[in-house]
């Protein structure tokens, strides 16, 4: 493979793989586990949109509402104004 500094902007493009580019362009590394940082190596690549449907489907018919997305009750408005002293 030819020096990187020798490449055409399109060759270094080429180069790249699809998880680099996420890492690149996102910052998403999916070539390490988020839990404890270990090597992760990519399966399968789907790209039907109903296999996509499906698998989402069931997982979301599995998994438990967290915490973190249940909003909490609705509130007034702030009352700016009400106990301000005058002076």
């Amino acid at each position: 493979m030819a020096d990187p500094q020798e490449q055409t902007p399109a060759e270094r493009r080429a180069a790249m793989t699809w998880a680099q580019r996420l890492k690149r362009v996102f910052g998403i590394d999916i070539e390490t586990c988020p839990a404890c940082g270990g090597a992760m190596r990519i399966i399968a690549c789907i790209e039907d949109p109903d296999v996509i449907e499906k698998i989402l489907t069931h997982l979301d018919a599995k998994a438990p509402e967290p915490d973190s997305l249940r909003r909490s009750p609705c509130r007034a408005p702030p009352q700016r104004g009400l106990f301000d002293e005058k002076g």
